[in-house]
C-alpha cells in the first residue's frame, strides 16, 4: 500500500466538491466535515513548503 500524498488529499476534496455541486439538496454534514480536515492538511501542507 502507497502512502497517501497531498495529491491524493487534493483530488479527494475535489470529488467531495464535485459530489455537492451535483446534488445540492442532500444531507452533506460528513462531507463536510471532511472537506474541512482536507483543506487544513492541503494548507498546512502548503505551508510549510513555504517556510522549508
Amino acid at each position: 500500500m502507497s502512502p497517501v500524498t497531498i495529491e491524493d488529499r487534493k483530488k479527494e476534496l475535489r470529488a467531495l466538491l464535485d459530489k455537492m455541486r451535483a446534488e445540492p439538496s442532500r444531507d452533506w454534514t460528513w462531507e463536510r466535515e471532511r472537506i474541512v480536515v482536507l483543506q487544513g492538511m492541503i494548507a498546512a501542507d502548503q505551508a510549510h513548503r513555504e517556510h522549508a
